[in-house]
């Protein structure tokens, strides 16, 4: 398929055929959290300091069965948000799903990515998870996005990477070499695709990864069906990856899973090594990392629309005079031992401790610390592990 229409209308009908994501619906709001779809603690992520304002716009773009439109709403209780979605049937769910867990405040329009011109104003936030790549021109997708992005604002985006998704891509083009001119009929590109994992020996490099990474994903049609039956994919690498990032007219703010493009944790053995990296640029060091680690299944990242601050708290009296805030994406607490917004398992002192729970977004770190004896080097800790969010007073 060549034609733009002609592929639109075929992922739609894959999406009708298979509303995705399956998960169940739930009559109470979502269980967690994804600190990506929380305004408050992305922004902070993106700039190093609390928003001004959480009465914003969000849109999320390509919402499917709207699993993350829910929790844009009750992540952000301020915020009025807006689903789109290509599938009418996906959409109905979506509905069906926000009505059913109190997301009152979300609106829903049956719309391609490329008309979303047609809603009006621009967006604080918005939300585009799993969706660009499987548009037929990527970067007329995320051009029609970026002119709908308000000043100041962000926009997170996911979309699959080659290295790690090299089984996918090899079964897809078996099932459809076998599908035939059935290819199309998605549900009997499923049966294909379950018959040949059921046939494939055990030592085959296929089926083993699908068992190490996809099987318990897998189980369901719907998930079986996206992965290894869809019309349109387009997988990037770090050199493709921004070619589309550039085409956008926004600025790359950076990866929302830092730790995986860290150099250090593959060269740290290599001072010297290390050292030459230095040498590298940002992409060029994104490269290596992907090269050495092809685990890249996806890349999830924000940009932005200018201006955008971001700030430093590594002077004493700036910091001493900002109001600090736990960050809204913290499991455990109060304990001493919590998960912060990444589900990573923090251990805090006592003392720690008792500076989180004086953080009541009125006081300033001056003020806190007068009571509770905690170093202001460990505050700035906090503030670098996002425990806290930091608001200039």
């Amino acid at each position: 398929m060549s034609d733009p229409q002609t592929i639109s209308a075929a992922v739609a009908k894959l999406y009708n055929t298979y509303p995705f994501p399956p998960e169940p619906l739930l009559d109470e709001p979502p269980p967690g959290y994804n600190w990506r779809w929380n305004w408050l603690a992305s922004y902070n992520f993106c700039t190093g300091q609390k928003p001004d304002k959480q009465d914003i716009r969000i849109l999320d773009a390509g919402c499917g069965t709207g699993v993350g439109t829910e929790y844009l709403v009750h992540l952000n209780p301020h915020a009025r948000v807006v689903g789109i979605d290509l599938s009418a049937n996906a959409l109905s769910v979506a509905k069906e799903r926000c009505q059913r867990s109190g997301a009152t405040r979300v609106e829903f329009h049956h719309l391609s990515l490329y008309d979303v011109e047609q809603l009006p104003g621009e967006f604080d936030l918005i939300n585009c998870v799993g969706v660009l790549h499987h548009l037929p021109d990527p970067i007329r997708g995320i051009q029609s996005l970026a002119k709908k992005l308000a000043p100041g604002g962000l926009m997170h985006i996911f979309v699959y990477g080659e290295l790690g998704r090299w089984e996918i891509q090899l079964m897809q083009k078996a099932i459809a070499l076998l599908q035939g001119d059935k290819r199309g009929d998605y549900c009997d590109g499923v049966q294909v695709g379950r018959q040949i994992f059921a046939s494939l020996p055990d030592n085959n490099r296929i089926l083993k990864r699908e068992r190490e990474r996809w099987l318990l994903e897998n189980q369901r049609d719907e998930c079986f069906a996206d992965m290894y039956v869809h019309p349109q994919e387009i997988d990037y690498n770090i050199e493709t990856l921004f070619e589309l990032i550039d085409a956008s007219g926004l600025d790359f703010v950076g990866f929302s899973n830092p730790s995986f493009w860290e150099l250090g944790r593959l060269l740290s053995q290599a001072p010297e090594l290390m050292e030459r990296a230095q040498e590298l640029s940002d992409r060029q060091r994104y490269r290596l990392i992907e090269l050495l680690d092809p685990e890249v299944s996806h890349y999830e990242f924000f940009l932005n629309r200018l201006p955008l601050p971001k700030t430093d708290w590594s002077e004493p009296d700036i910091i001493l005079a900002a109001i600090p805030e736990r960050n809204p994406c913290i499991e455990g607490f109060p304990s001493q031992c919590l998960f912060n917004y990444d589900y990573q398992l923090i251990n805090l002192s006592e003392t720690e401790l008792k500076f989180l729970q004086s953080c009541d977004g009125k006081s300033t770190v001056g003020e806190i610390l007068a009571s509770v004896q905690l170093e202001l080097d460990r505050v700035q800790e906090l503030v670098k592990q996002q425990l806290i969010m930091l608001a200039p007073c």
